[in-house]
């Protein structure tokens, strides 16, 4: 797999395994109740986040990667937490060491205080709010541009820090659309328009026609998808 020329690590992204909130079937998009340990990972998310790790083992002996230069990071939500940390087992790396790195701007979407704790079968409102206009907030919550802008920042981020790496980007449903919708855009349409300002690059993608769409990127629980 190529790394796009405006890029200069792979990504990798990785949908935390099934979660106890998605067994009860409950929105947690808050920060403050996303870092519960009662809302980490349940048996069967543990199992997703272990085939999903020996899967991007796989993955990188295909593509002859080292270990060494694998890093994973991941939001500060228990659940993408127990999902990282399961990934780094199976590849052997130390969780608490260089190569794994918890990045704020990973975090779930919050959903605001409208949905916060109550069904996820409430998500069709907010994507039907998303396909008509991904630039307006729920009350009190994020639109997906403002997802969008803060996933370009952990990009600019991870992109500063490392050079020439496999990046695992540990986060949610909603951030790994809008991710894949952004960046797998712009990688699509690189043909030498593309700014040298990797922030001019994203934030040209950041527009009402490509996140309208992010649903059409959706990931299971535990899915594993190599992005650029």
């Amino acid at each position: 797999m190529a790394t796009a020329s405006f890029l200069s690590n792979k990504y990798w992204i990785l949908r935390h395994g099934k979660s106890i909130p998605n067994e009860k079937g409950l929105i947690v998009s808050s920060i403050e109740n996303g870092i519960l340990p009662e809302y980490q990972l349940a048996p069967e998310g543990v199992e997703q986040a272990q085939l999903a790790g020996e899967q991007f083992l796989k993955e990188l002996k295909e593509n002859s990667t080292s270990l060494e230069n694998v890093r994973i990071c991941y939001s500060p939500f228990s659940r993408t937490i127990h999902t990282a940390k399961v990934a780094a087992s199976v590849l052997n790396l130390s969780f608490e060491g260089p190569q794994c790195k918890m990045m704020e701007d990973l975090r779930e979407r919050s959903f605001g205080p409208s949905f916060e704790l109550l069904s996820h079968d409430k998500y069709a409102e907010i994507w039907a709010l998303d396909e008509e206009d991904p630039f307006k907030r729920p009350e009190g919550g994020e639109s997906v541009e403002d997802v969008a802008s803060r996933l370009a920042k952990a990009i600019l981020q991870i992109e500063s820090l490392f050079q020439g790496c496999a990046i695992l980007v540990v986060s949610h449903g909603d951030p790994l659309q809008i991710f894949q919708a952004v960046v797998g855009s712009a990688a699509k349409q690189e043909d030498g328009s593309t700014s040298n300002d990797l922030e001019s690059t994203l934030q040209a993608f950041i527009t009402k026609a490509i996140l309208s769409k992010h649903r059409k990127f959706a990931l299971l629980t535990g899915e594993l998808r190599s992005v650029v």
